[in-house]
């Protein structure tokens, strides 16, 4: 079968079965199934055994440990006093700096993403804190829920990230080197996001509220001590994976164990919270690792029917230029991004994307970053965009008026990707160290 006709039958295999609002773990595992059945011309045996040991071997990948681990860390964060700490601590370093406490949506996200690994616990979580502080003293909503969309999506990008995670076990790529790369690309957003509320602060004063006071060096000191288990956490967590001297499983171990001695120290431990953090954890992690095996079945069976390497071949022949390449990822990305969620889409186009993209001369690590910046773009578009929907729900205003207000961060993070094509080492430069 030509690599057009064998394409056209997955897409349609892909849309029957996903458009049929099936889970889509089932969805990708019929589409693998049905695909070598119709295009490979497997019998039902060969297909049952190759899904037996493609499956049974992804489940048990080393790596998937990372995932429930730093998840749970996470949700017993989220449900502790962090992002209160979290405020208290940023608000006396940011007071001084124009547009004020705007600036603990950008700094409170870049820090517990850090510590948390999702987007959506990431916006929730600060976002709680943040929202009905900066509305009580009069700053700008659009701004203040803007900013929040945008910063929120820091959780897929700045390790230890979920999302980096998934694509490495799928490129059989570094966790570790995917978690450096992550790290300066984050930084740039995040500097991005605050010059752009400095900006609109200086064009139009009144976003932020016109007397605001002067916090002196002792709050500023006491600000820092509020911040000082978080950022041991931060340490402990990413340093061990930076010096070798734990892999990301490994330091999520490690993460787990600080994270309940803090929560233990500031008296918050309970044997409920404990209890839930893991049910809640069990939950999400299931629903990740079984979508990933599901999704090695799928990469296993586009790989009998050969397609990455025909639709390398094909590309080659279309004589694109590297970037052309790129740039139909990318608007294949937002596309997808409208209409399912980022793992979805990680699972779904990654064993075809990264031969695509290494044929075209790409770092498979630097990819994971473009990847991981497509899916955060995701997170701000409608109708899917989940970030959107936590906001709605923050805020309590319309959904049009949060779509308006994230559009500039949107741009910002459009203009971020745009500045990882033209200087990779912005992610590359920190791998190639370790």
């Amino acid at each position: 079968m030509s690599t057009i006709a064998a394409s056209a039958v997955l897409l349609l295999l892909v849309v029957l079965f996903l458009g049929a609002g099936m889970w889509i773990f089932v969805g990708l595992i019929l589409v693998g199934a049905s695909a070598l059945y119709i295009v490979a011309d497997f019998d039902v045996v060969r297909i049952g055994t190759i899904a037996s040991k493609v499956i049974s071997s992804s489940a048990v990948s080393w790596e998937l440990a990372a995932i429930p681990i730093f998840i749970w860390m996470g949700d017993i964060i989220f449900r502790t006093d962090i992002s209160q700490r979290l405020f208290r601590g940023l608000s006396p370093i940011v007071a001084r700096v124009p547009g004020g406490l705007l600036h603990t949506n950008v700094l409170g996200c870049t820090i517990f993403a850090a510590i948390s690994g999702s987007s959506n616990a990431t916006t929730a979580t600060v976002g709680k804190i943040t929202i009905p502080e900066l509305m009580r003293r009069g700053y700008d909503l659009n701004l203040v829920s803007g900013s929040l969309a945008g910063a929120g999506t820091f959780g897929l990008l700045i390790p230890p990230s979920i999302a980096l995670i998934i694509y490495g076990v799928l490129a059989e790529v570094s966790i570790t080197k995917l978690f450096a790369a992550g790290l300066m690309p984050g930084i740039m957003m995040a500097l991005l996001y605050s010059g752009y509320i400095i900006i609109v602060t200086f064009l139009r004063p009144g976003v932020e509220p016109r007397s605001q006071e002067r916090p002196a060096i002792g709050d500023m000191l006491r600000g820092a001590l509020e911040l000082l288990p978080i950022v041991i956490l931060m340490m402990v967590v990413l340093g061990s994976i930076y010096s070798g001297l734990a892999t990301p499983s490994e330091a999520a171990a490690v993460g787990v164990a600080c994270t309940i001695l803090i929560v233990v120290l500031t008296r918050q431990f309970s044997l409920a919270m404990i209890v839930e953090s893991l049910m809640a954890t069990i939950r999400i992690s299931a629903m990740i690792c079984i979508l990933i095996a599901a999704a090695s079945f799928l990469s296993a069976a586009i790989a009998f029917m050969q397609l990455p390497l025909q639709l390398t071949q094909s590309m080659a022949d279309l004589n694109l230029s590297p970037y052309g390449v790129l740039a139909i990822l990318a608007l294949l990305y937002i596309v997808l991004g409208m209409f399912i969620d980022g793992t979805s889409m990680t699972v779904m186009t990654v064993p075809i994307a990264v031969p695509l993209i290494v044929q075209a001369g790409f770092d498979p690590i630097w990819f994971g970053v473009f990847l991981v910046i497509m899916i955060e773009l995701s997170a701000l578009t409608p109708p899917v965009g989940l970030n959107l929907y936590i906001l709605q729900g923050l805020t309590s205003a319309a959904m049009g008026r949060t779509i308006v207000a994230a559009l500039p961060f949107f741009l910002l993070l459009c203009v971020g990707t745009v500045l990882l094509v033209a200087f990779p080492q912005i992610a590359l430069w920190l791998p190639g160290k370790l």
